[in-house]
């Protein structure tokens, strides 16, 4: 058997992160690496203490659920409360990062964003990391992944 490489390798520990979301709606995930190494991982879900989509339903709003944290947002937070630096990191996603996450993501000093999926409303994020200088990929550039 064949070794992974190592974008390959994270990818798969993003889908088995995934697995743990906490509203259907946006099943997704990320890792934050730095040197072969994870740094944190995060999936969507509920704020600490409130109550998961998964069992009340979600809180729409304009169509979005907003009862949840985005991946990427969860898992900087979760950097940011244990101390964990990660400048010049990777994040690896499911789904190509939204706006604000990309905000989050050149702020907190991530230099590359490898997504499976690409996501129809990433056009803007796609800009504003370019402008920060921030690598990304899309394995499936082609491929939007839908989510209930």
């Amino acid at each position: 058997m064949m070794r992974p490489s190592w974008d390959k390798y994270w990818m798969e520990i993003v889908m088995a992160v995934r697995k743990r979301a906490t509203c259907n709606r946006g099943q997704t995930a990320c890792v934050i690496t730095r040197d072969n190494q994870i740094l944190a991982t995060g999936y969507v879900g509920s704020i600490i203490g409130a109550p998961h989509c998964d069992d009340v339903g979600h809180w729409l709003i304009d169509g979005s659920c907003i009862r949840t944290l985005h991946a990427e947002a969860n898992a900087i937070a979760q950097c940011a409360k244990l101390g964990i630096a990660i400048k010049d990191a990777t994040l690896y996603c499911f789904l190509f990062p939204c706006l604000p996450c990309t905000k989050l993501i050149i702020q907190s000093g991530i230099i590359r964003v490898v997504s499976e999926f690409d996501y129809q409303k990433a056009e803007l994020s796609k800009k504003f990391l370019e402008t920060a200088g921030v690598e990304w990929t899309i394995n499936r550039p082609q491929e939007y992944a839908y989510i209930n």
